[in-house]
Parts: structure tokens; sequence; C-alpha cells
């Protein structure tokens, strides 16, 4: 499997929609988000996006490209755990033309979706957003207890609220928004 880079995602992406003749709103989640952060040594094989479109063309087209594909219309979905409320109003567009809107989350809302699955690799994704932007533990607190309010209720929060504790402990003090 080779790597892919932002660059050559938004191309491939725009080859998808001039072939197909379809609009198609994406938010990048993953790697390819962390490149637009800032993170060029973050390699990544896959896209791990949220679709409002053709999803199941857009899988198959990277299919024939060789490219593993997450894709869904509503990564609030993909967790117990809610993303925080308004996250698609926050998201940044990075690209547009007139079938194509490639946008990526918000960093305050890329860290809690980062803390939702918390492995290493999600903690130092988070950790370098983080630090980048310069988001204190007092802010992602009160976005991780709005994410809190909106999820369903279960055991995985019990849990959630543990991550989040060890991950502020992590960057508590390093820097004031």
């Amino acid at each position: 499997m080779s790597q892919v880079d932002l660059t050559g995602i938004i191309g491939l992406l725009k080859e998808f929609t001039q072939e197909k003749k379809t609009r198609l709103e994406i938010t990048l989640l993953g790697g390819l988000a962390l490149q637009y952060y800032g993170m060029q040594d973050r390699a990544t094989v896959d896209i791990d996006a949220e679709v409002k479109g053709d999803i199941e063309s857009l899988f198959n087209f990277l299919k024939m490209k060789h490219i593993p594909a997450d894709l869904g219309e509503d990564i609030s979905g993909w967790s117990v755990i809610a993303m925080p409320p308004g996250y698609r109003d926050r998201a940044i567009t990075i690209f547009s033309n007139t079938l194509l809107e490639v946008k990526v989350l918000n960093p305050l809302d890329f860290i809690i979706a980062k803390l939702r699955r918390f492995t290493e690799e999600d903690i130092q994704d988070a950790l370098f957003v983080a630090e980048k932007y310069k988001i204190d533990a007092k802010k992602i607190e009160r976005f991780a207890d709005e994410t809190i309010r909106h999820s369903i209720k279960d055991t995985a929060l019990f849990l959630f609220r543990e991550n989040l504790q060890f991950f502020l402990k992590k960057i508590k003090g390093k820097f004031s928004c």
C-alpha cells in the first residue's frame, strides 16, 4: 500500500467529481487532516472522512485507485461518544470549486475526535494539534463536557472521562489561550 498525501487526495477528489459530474462535500480526518495542520511527517495510507454526496461511488473510485477509505455521512456515529455540537459549522474549508468542497475539522473538534478513539497514535496527534494551536486544557475540557452531554448514556463515557483526564494532565500548563 502506498502513502497518500493531501494534495494527491484533493486531486483524486477533483477527478472523481468531474468524472461523475456530481457535487461532493468531504471533511477529512486522521492523517490527511494532520498534514493540513502542519504535521508533514505523518504518513497515512487511507482516507477517513465524513461525506455529503455519493459515498458508495466515491468508495469504489478510491478502491480502484488502491486507497482504503473509511467514509460515513455522520462521523458522530463512529463512536458512542458524540462529536461536539456544531462541528460541521466550525469545519475549515481548505479547497473549493463548483463540484467539490474539502474541509478539515476545527482543531478543537479534531482533538475531541482523537480522544474518542484514544490509541497511542491518537494521543500523539491530539497533542500535536493542541500544542500547534495553543489550545489549553480548560478549553478542551469545556468542549469535552459538551460532547458528553450530547452523547448517549453508556459506560464508554466513563472511559472517555478517564482518557480525557489523562490527556489534560499531559497538556496542563504547557500553553494558554
